[in-house]
């Protein structure tokens, strides 16, 4: 708990006191963001602010956790490396995105198949690294390890492990290539999805705080009603949780919230820096680990449901397009647009998106614990 507390503490006042020290960086070598000339007009005046801020939490939620750790004097464990290595990892691609936009002074850095192949490549490596090295307890980071009495299996998942979901039967190579492939659907579904919400002053970080910080709840409540646990009263023992290491999980989803809630005092309306694809594809791949070391992913389209609908209305917009032969739907996507373009000012439209966020994560955290006493 000591660690849980110190990791997020440290992250918020670390991005709070610090990200002022990378603006005036980042405006030093040049880092401005590039606007689209056919986005709003109102988003004009943003041109040249500094971008990338994603380094800047993601740096804040590492340290965090590290320090954490270090003052708690508990050992680091396998699956909070693997949540911020995924963050990390799709932060990186994100920054050789962000770098080739600000180099080359346009909207478009990877194309759009090079950084799919970017997210898979890292998706695939937390895949494989979530299957092996289990604990004393024969636990992978993603289900039972090949000495456990189950065997090596993994299942696939929605608010806990779903039993005729269990990947053994395809056979240990065939359960290994359905985990990663079901991985990385996750890993480029939710990273891409806060990307593409990430168009609003404060709009991707706001609504990933709330979301973020589900996962710290879940993971706490995961923690004491382990199965095994210390806390686990005899006459929950059938309905435990059979997670590695959960309280860890609370310990990195606490410290990269507390790292965004300090970001977002520099990035909400009007942003002195912008998180870029390296912070929101960084945060969409914190959001797919969480939920896949917490053996939650379907509940992730609760957790992320507004990312869901503002991904839903680019897909929806472009389709209509094509079907109908030029005719629109919204007047712009992906959706946060389309309201700015209706004339609702910026601030409304993310202030009232982020109470869209916190009730989808209010009924995503309400269905985990409902699950658990109707269990």
């Amino acid at each position: 708990m000591i660690a849980l507390l110190i990791a997020g503490a440290f992250a918020l006042f670390f991005t709070l006191f610090m990200t002022p020290v990378f603006i005036r960086v980042f405006n030093r070598i040049g880092w401005g963001q590039f606007i689209r000339d056919d986005g709003p007009q109102t988003h004009h005046a943003k041109k040249g602010t500094p971008t990338m801020g994603g380094i800047v939490f993601i740096l804040g939620a590492c340290l965090g956790y590290v320090v954490g750790h270090l003052v708690a004097d508990e050992p680091m464990t396998r699956v909070g490396v693997l949540v911020l290595g995924l963050m990390v990892g799709l932060g990186i691609v994100g920054f050789v995105d962000d770098f080739l936009k600000t180099r080359k002074q346009r909207s478009l850095g990877l194309g759009g198949w090079a950084k799919i192949a970017g997210q898979v490549i890292v998706g695939t490596v937390f895949a494989v690294l979530a299957l092996t090295a289990p604990d004393e307890n024969d636990l992978t980071a993603a289900g039972y390890g090949p000495d456990h009495p189950n065997g090596f299996t993994v299942f696939l998942s929605a608010v806990r492990e779903i039993e005729w979901l269990n990947l053994a039967i395809f056979g240990t190579a065939g359960m290994v290539i359905v985990f990663v492939l079901w991985t990385n659907i996750i890993v480029v579904s939710a990273s891409n999805g806060v990307n593409v919400a990430d168009g609003l002053d404060g709009l991707a970080s706001g609504a990933s705080i709330f979301a973020i910080s589900a996962y710290i709840f879940i993971g706490f409540w995961q923690f004491n009603q382990a199965c095994g646990g210390v806390n686990l009263l005899p006459e929950n023992v059938e309905n435990c949780y059979v997670v590695r290491d959960p309280l860890d999980l609370a310990v990195a989803a606490a410290a990269i919230a507390g790292s965004l809630i300090g970001f977002l005092w520099w990035n909400t309306s009007p942003a002195q820096i912008f998180m870029g694809d390296t912070g929101s594809l960084g945060l969409g791949g914190a959001l797919a680990a969480l939920a896949i070391l917490s053996r939650t992913e379907l509940l992730l389209v609760l957790i992320g449901g507004l990312f869901l609908i503002v991904t839903g209305s680019v897909i929806v917009q472009r389709a209509y397009f094509k079907i109908t032969r030029g005719k629109r739907i919204f007047l712009m996507s992906p959706l946060h647009h389309h309201f700015e373009l209706k004339g609702w000012a910026e601030v409304t439209v993310v202030v009232r998106f982020w109470l869209i966020a916190g009730l989808f994560v209010a009924s995503g955290v309400g269905l985990f614990y409902l699950e658990w006493i109707s269990g």
